[in-house]
């Protein structure tokens, strides 16, 4: 499944960049209450490709007058959505919440066990959060409409429960949907013991269970044709709505993935006019635009491409989405998309070329078939495997010699060093994708420098390249005197400050950062590190962490004991910690001396 991800990721990259902007033109009349656009040039979708046709046509329209050709209006009902599933609350969240889906999962797990301390109350308060399911206990339909009369009225309920089919590939609905246990505690009711994620969550929890047993939303949704140009070829169109019943619409309304596209459903007044009425033109706009290529994934959308390909199920969306960012071949932009790593392309084709079903989507979803046979008896799991070990066995275990290291390390030849006349090229080291001056061939060792992460293996430039040699620089000194280095290590860009290391933003170029740039860097990190520091007895230091104190001593981290409070320790103390502490556990959870005894 990870790999399937950063497939998917990689091939939306790869469009993004063999994508060629074309330039079109949106033209617009604003009348002194309403705007409209042209959407039809004699009788065909209008496409205005560039300038010369934007002006023929606004001469045309110069000529004539705006006449309105036709008015319809309709009443439409809008239904709401289906009660959560594991993918739709990890969607949800993250459009209108700003969460990831780790979050969402970790904050949905605490409302589940019940992590929180509400007076007279126990046990959790949403159901089991792991589900592909959109179907509601009968219980809870039944509450839904009690709670629903109660808090809007009787006629934002239904006579009738609404039932929910499920549309996803592969669904099992082993559990009901995601919904509160009592629907009856209002999100408002138990805020006040909530940590403000939960209360979030479980307010979109609440406020969409209850919407979907409301009642629709019904809109009268109106349409202005407008004729206009010298032979009245010109078609403009303006469309106005109005909320006539919110519906559940009162509740809930849905988030979406295009920020510029208004959530909630608004009122948009157009004024009352009459065919053939004349419209006096205020302004005739002309606005030159250009196609964009397709979006980044968000972590959201991606869950949503998943879910439709089959691929993965409610439990593994989360840590699939985590593992492949942890790992390094996905990155997560500022703008909270989705970008596939140079690590994460280079792997991406060595599986493309080698072992390419296991990139396949049809075969992921296969493969996610043939697990739900095995569990329903249909078929036997031993066969299963046989059929796909095999050939991979041949592959792995019997390596196959059209796989070689110049493959691997993709390396790409960009220029010739002016200074020492050797090659210059870029490739993926041990650390990561690096430049280098050279070949392991010359008597000299090669020169390198790391490439940072905001330029690609595939199109990073010579000029790009070679600008990267002139890192670490010397930026000049911090108050105490000392040296401000910035440089770019093996976990991204980062300011050295003697023997402090502190990460530069995401996106931050090193190339361009400046002194005042990295002294701010610099205080904000000594004044964080002071923060977690309890005690410093010089290579001994207590420190506050993520996941609560510790004695830290080298590179080696130490667990305090239960019962022994951080701010009472000394250095001795800390040294009998030390001393005391069990040696690491080996992989699997076994301590290695017991493994060596038991061999």
């Amino acid at each position: 499944m990870q790999s399937v991800s950063v497939y998917i990721l990689v091939e939306r990259e790869r469009e993004i960049r063999k994508f060629i902007p074309e330039e079109y033109w949106k033209i617009r009349a604003d009348f002194s209450d309403f705007s409209a656009e042209l959407k039809k040039l004699e009788g065909k979708t209008a496409k205005v490709v560039n300038e010369t046709t934007a002006l023929e046509i606004e001469a045309s329209i110069k000529q004539g007058d705006f006449v309105v050709s036709e008015i319809e209006e309709r009443m439409a009902s809008r239904k709401p959505g289906a009660p959560f599933t594991t993918s739709t609350i990890q969607q949800e969240a993250s459009v209108k919440l700003g969460y990831s889906v780790k979050r969402t999962m970790v904050v949905a797990q605490q409302l589940y066990e019940g992590n929180f301390e509400i007076p007279d109350y126990s046990g959790g308060l949403i159901t089991y959060m792991r589900t592909d399911s959109v179907a509601l206990a009968e219980q809870a339909l039944t509450q839904a409409q009690e709670v629903i009369n109660a808090e809007y009225g009787v006629k934002f309920g239904l006579k009738e429960p609404r039932k929910f089919k499920n549309r996803t590939a592969n669904a099992q609905e082993a559990h009901e949907a995601i919904r509160p246990v009592d629907l009856s505690l209002k999100p408002s009711t138990v805020k006040d013991h909530l940590s403000s994620d939960q209360f979030r969550l479980y307010s979109l929890v609440w406020k969409r269970t209850l919407a979907s047993q409301m009642a629709p939303a019904e809109i009268a949704r109106t349409t202005l044709k407008i004729a206009a140009g010298a032979k009245k070829e010109c078609l403009f169109v303006a469309k106005g709505q109005r909320v006539v019943f919110t519906g559940f619409l009162q509740a809930y309304t849905e988030g979406l993935e295009d920020p510029n596209t208004a959530a909630v459903e608004k009122d948009v007044i157009l004024p009352k006019v009459e065919k053939d009425q004349q419209l006096p033109l205020k302004k005739l706009n002309l606005e030159q635009l250009f196609t964009k290529p397709p979006p980044r994934y968000t972590e959201a959308s991606l869950v949503k491409k998943m879910e439709s390909e089959g691929i993965g199920r409610p439990s593994t969306y989360a840590p699939t989405i985590s593992t492949i960012q942890d790992r390094g071949y996905v990155e997560v932009t500022p703008e909270k998309q989705l970008k596939p790593t140079s690590i994460g392309e280079v792997v991406t084709d060595f599986l493309t070329n080698h072992f390419s079903e296991i990139v396949d989507l049809g075969f992921t979803a296969k493969i996610e078939r043939n697990f739900d046979r095995i569990a329903n008896g249909e078929e036997e799991w031993v066969d299963m495997m046989g059929v796909f070990y095999k050939p991979f066995h041949e592959r792995v275990v019997e390596k196959d010699e059209s796989v070689t290291r110049a493959e691997v390390l993709k390396r790409r030849e960009l220029g010739t060093d002016p200074e020492s006349g050797k090659p210059v090229s870029v490739s993926i080291g041990r650390y990561g994708p690096m430049v280098q001056i050279g070949t392991r061939e010359d008597e000299e060792k090669p020169r390198f420098a790391s490439l940072p992460d905001n330029l690609n293996l595939k199109d990073v430039s010579f000029k790009e390249a070679m600008e990267c040699f002139a890192l670490p620089r010397t930026l000049g000194n911090y108050e105490n005197g000392e040296e401000i280095i910035v440089n770019n290590g093996r976990f991204g860009p980062y300011v050295k400050l003697g023997k402090n290391f502190f990460s530069l933003p995401k996106g931050e170029d090193p190339l361009k950062t400046d002194l005042a740039q990295a002294i701010e860097i610099v205080r904000e990190g000594l004044e964080k590190k002071a923060k977690s520091t309890i005690h410093d007895f010089g290579e001994i230091l207590v420190l506050d962490g993520r996941y609560g104190p510790y004695i830290k001593s080298g590179k080696k981290n130490y667990k305090i004991p239960k019962g022994i409070e951080p701010e009472s320790l000394d250095e001795a103390a800390c040294l009998k910690i030390i001393a005391e502490a069990p040696p690491p556990k080996a992989r699997g959870g076994k301590n290695k001396a017991t493994k060596k005894k038991t061999a």
